[in-house]
């Protein structure tokens, strides 16, 4: 049995809450596992789709994408429709031609750094929050990125940092997800035990 399994049925079960649409937001640290676990959960979901919110962010617009998401993501899922968005290339820093498409299943997952924002809390129908500190989180993810990706790090962090300060979302977390040896563990969020 898969680690997620229990998690994915509960998730199942919620009622929708964007239309016909469970949305389900995965939110943390950038470097914090939160793509990583969203594709596993998608796994233990019979594969639900996933949107990755890098692809409507750019480097004009690391946190601006509230809108974009709305007219090309959640306003077609509300109404039952396939969403349709051209996703942003990092290395030729411009959105591209290509379409990708989103399917409105009954459990979409949206995983990204402000996932849990404010504007989108009302949509959701559960959030996740990767656990894990933030500088733990941007080490890994430097370690990841390597040292070509030095500068762009050094902006993210005080662009992420003012986010969360402003907007944060672990506070509104249903649940609360760690990466351990063997899986993943999780426990009730501040919002559910509140």
């Amino acid at each position: 049995m898969n680690s997620l399994d229990p998690l994915a049925a509960r998730l199942r079960a919620l009622p929708p809450s964007c239309g016909p649409v469970r949305l389900i937001a995965v939110d943390g640290h950038a470097g914090s596992g939160k793509s990583t676990f969203a594709a596993r959960l998608s796994d233990a979901l019979g594969a639900a789709p996933v949107l990755h919110l890098d692809d409507l962010a750019s480097h004009e617009e690391l946190f601006g994408w509230t809108d974009r998401l709305r007219s090309e993501v959640t306003g077609p899922l509300s109404r039952g429709e396939c969403a349709r968005y051209a996703p942003y290339d990092w290395t030729r820093r411009r959105f591209g031609p290509a379409r990708y498409e989103l399917p409105p299943a009954p459990v979409v997952l949206m995983e990204g750094v402000g996932a849990g924002r404010r504007a989108l809390r009302p949509l959701l129908a559960h959030l996740l929050w990767m656990d894990l500190s933030a500088e733990l989180s941007w080490r890994r993810g430097r370690d990841r990125d390597g040292s070509e990706q030095s500068a762009f790090w050094d902006g993210w962090t005080t662009a992420e940092t003012r986010h969360f300060s402003t907007d944060p979302s672990r506070p509104f977390a249903d649940t609360l997800v760690r990466q351990v040896p063997e899986g993943y563990e999780w426990r009730p969020g501040l919002r559910t035990t509140a």
